[in-house]
């Protein structure tokens, strides 16, 4: 049976919090942000696709708005998808505000031009002569396709984890489209890390934000870890 780091907290320190509370806010964190990012790759890497192998009217337009959303304030993603899902917004009749769904779709927002864009850069990097290559050898542009895909996978790869780094660092679009709310017995309904650690930092309780910002720092340096392995990986396979 694998060991839960945060179960044997107690046996190490004396816990500031509820049983189930570090756990809970942990598992909606990575719920949250791992089904985002997924969609967000689902999403991004088909449109990275048609824009490194196509040709079309207004892709440079298609760029520039790529590029202006990875620097998007995230408070305005989660006041746009406030209001989508408010009950004058268009998605009102969902009931989809203050829920885990709502926190999903502004973290779609804020990962999917990162993810974009570093795919697209990963795309157009493989040299032209592995194109080439494939056109001399019979390929169709199918098999080309899958050629550059095939070269570029270790930075699409790294697309997928910065996205993922963005998304689990995120705290004003949550904040504002989740709600930050705990049931009555103090486990996470649509609280995550980064909201608890400011909530727990405001309310004077520092202990319990530094465990909260460890298990966070933790998290993100795992996916750092993980980018550079790929980066270096890829550089090597050149």
């Amino acid at each position: 049976m694998p060991l839960d780091p945060v179960a044997l907290l107690p046996l190490f320190v004396e816990t500031p919090f509820q049983e189930g509370y570090v756990r809970s806010i942990i598992v909606v964190s990575l719920y949250v942000s791992c089904t985002a990012v997924a969609l967000s790759t689902l999403f991004s890497i088909p449109v990275a696709l048609v824009m490194g192998f196509t040709d079309f009217p207004g892709q440079q337009f298609v760029k520039s708005v790529i590029n202006t959303g990875m620097g998007f304030p995230s408070v305005v993603v989660g006041l746009v998808v406030l209001f989508m899902v408010s009950n004058q917004g268009p998605l009102g009749a969902a009931d989809l505000i203050f829920t885990k769904e709502a926190m999903i779709m502004s973290q779609f927002v804020l990962a999917t031009p990162p993810i974009t864009a570093i795919s697209l850069a990963a795309l157009k990097s493989v040299d032209e002569n592995v194109r080439d290559a494939a056109r001399v050898l019979g390929g169709t542009r199918l098999d080309v396709a899958l050629v550059v895909i095939k070269e570029a996978r270790y930075g699409i790869a790294t697309a997928v984890l910065a996205g993922f780094g963005r998304a689990i660092s995120e705290v004003g679009s949550v904040l504002i489209v989740g709600g930050n709310i705990t049931s009555a017995d103090g486990i996470s309904q649509t609280r995550t890390l980064t909201t608890a650690i400011q909530l727990e930092a405001r309310q004077g309780q520092y202990d319990t934000a530094m465990i909260l910002g460890a298990v966070l720092v933790a998290l993100v340096l795992t996916v750092n870890a993980i980018v550079v392995r790929l980066g270096d990986e890829g550089a090597m396979n050149r």
